[in-house]
Parts: C-alpha cells; structure tokens; sequence
C-alpha cells in the first residue's frame, strides 16, 4: 500500500489512542456481560466523523479489515460532506480487500473513482478495482471471465495512470494475467490432444501462437502443432511449426523434442506449404506483414 497519507495514517500512534479511547467508551456504554463490545450495538451518530474514522484505523492496526471497512462506510453514511470522506471511501476498498470481500471492494473503489476521478488516489483506487479481479484468479481450469476483467481494469490503470506508482506493478500483474490466459488454452489444447481430437487441439493451440505470441507456453504450443499435424498427416504444417520454434526457441527443450519427433519422421524443420503457419513464418522470421 501506498506510504502517503493512507499509509501514513495507519501508522500513526495517534490514531492508535484515539481509537483505544474511543473503544473505551463504547465499552462503558454498551458492553455485554463479557465486557466485549458487539459492532452492531455501537451508535455511531453519538461520535465525530474523526472518531469514527480512528476507529477503522485501529481495527486495521488490530486486523479486523471487516470492522475497519464498517467504521469508513459509517464515516461516508452518516457524514457524506466531511473531509474525512473521500478518504473514507478509498480505506473501505482497501479494508474489504484485506477482507477478502472482493465484490464489497470493488465496489468501493469504483464508487471512488466515480465521485473523485481526478484526485490523486484515483490511480490506486483503480489499482485496488483491478485487484479485486485478479486476486481471484488462482486455477487454470477455472472460468477465465475473471482474468478477462483483470486485464482490462489493469489496462486502463496502464493508460490512464501511466505516471502512477502502480502502473510497473500493473505491467507485471497484466503480463501474468496474460499468460494465464494462454495457460487455459493449453490446458484444452493439450486435453484434445491425449484423447485424439487433433483438429480441435489444433484449434487451442493456434490461438497461443497467434494471439499470445508473447507468452511463456508459445514454445510448447508449437510442438504440440507438431504433434497434432503429424498425427493427421499434414507435414507440411508439421515442418512450418517446426521451424518457427527453431528460429525463436531453438534453446528450449520444445525444440529438441521436436526435432527429434521431425527426424523419425524423415522431415527437416523448414516453411513448407502455403497454410497459416507459413504466414505467421513470414510475419516472425522474414517481418513481411502482407
């Protein structure tokens, strides 16, 4: 998180005591036969947007993001025209995603974005908007809507907020996002390909080397070309794919495995034919892009 004045704040001693003492008397007043203060009997109207907003700081402190994220957004309910609030609005992003309440952060965030889009916390509260989607993105095989929103909220973080502290950080996530998304054809491709359905694994396999190029599976996406043309009989695609990973991977073990799978076949790595993979030959080895 970002070290001025949201950061700042959470540090602060001040705040610490503030909202110890803040506790205090919420205890005094409505404490339960254990002495525990229950959130929902805590009257917010009988306290200061400063206080209230003290005491999300100090559940943040004592990690409770789930009862920090309800003091900010009684800050924001209960005084919408304090100073307090804009801050209010961007700490409840922030307090829900520790909280692993994505949606409740995503929310937030957007809501900051809207009402303050030129503030400076406009570019984290974006930041924070495009984590909510990428955190989220843990298994390949689950469904990809999620990484489709990561990248574009990443996207425009990138464009819009170029000069930001978060747009390096949003290069790095947007590029793994991407090759998560090539991991999910793969995945595909290469079931196809175990159970002998070579068009349709042909098919995923294209759209690695076509669409992300740029990616860590490109290389094995070409073999398993190999693999797949071969089976069906079509060496001149076989040959093409084979010589595409020649010249941009040929320190891979992708290559030596293909090399040796063209060999038993008597074939050369070498643009055969005149199919798509010679014209992808054409546009990564020879730069003729018509």
């Amino acid at each position: 998180m970002r070290k001025s004045k949201i950061g700042t704040s959470l540090g602060k001693q001040s705040a610490r005591l503030a909202a110890a003492a803040l506790i205090a008397v919420s205890v005094s007043a409505c404490s339960g036969p254990t002495g525990q203060v229950e959130r929902g009997e805590l009257n917010y109207e009988n306290f200061t947007a400063q206080q209230i907003f003290e005491r999300g700081e100090f559940d943040l402190a004592d990690r409770r993001p789930g009862l920090a994220a309800q003091s900010f957004a009684e800050v924001e309910r209960l005084y919408p025209y304090s100073d307090l609030t804009k801050r209010a609005v961007i700490m409840q992003a922030y307090a829900h995603h520790l909280d692993e309440d994505y949606e409740a952060s995503r929310s937030a965030a957007q809501r900051y974005i809207d009402f303050y889009p030129t503030d400076e916390d406009a570019a984290y509260a974006q930041y924070l908007l495009a984590l909510s989607y990428y955190d989220q993105i843990d298994e390949v095989g689950r469904d990809q809507g999620l990484t489709f929103q990561a990248l574009q909220s990443l996207r425009r973080v990138i464009e819009v907020y170029p000069d930001s502290e978060y747009a390096s950080t949003s290069v790095l996530k947007f590029d793994l996002a991407f090759d998560h998304l090539a991991s999910k054809e793969m995945e595909v491709g290469r079931y196809y390909l175990r159970r002998d359905h070579f068009a349709a694994s042909i098919n995923r396999f294209r759209v690695v080397v076509e669409d992300f190029q740029t990616t860590s599976h490109t290389p094995e996406a070409l073999h398993r070309l190999v693999e797949a043309y071969l089976s069906l009989g079509l060496t001149d695609e076989a040959q093409t794919a084979g010589a595409i990973l020649g010249f941009n991977y040929q320190s891979t073990d992708w290559y030596e495995d293909t090399f040796r799978l063209l060999a038993l076949n008597g074939l050369t790595a070498e643009a055969q034919g005149d199919n798509w993979l010679r014209q992808v030959y054409r546009q990564m080895i020879k730069g003729e892009w018509l």
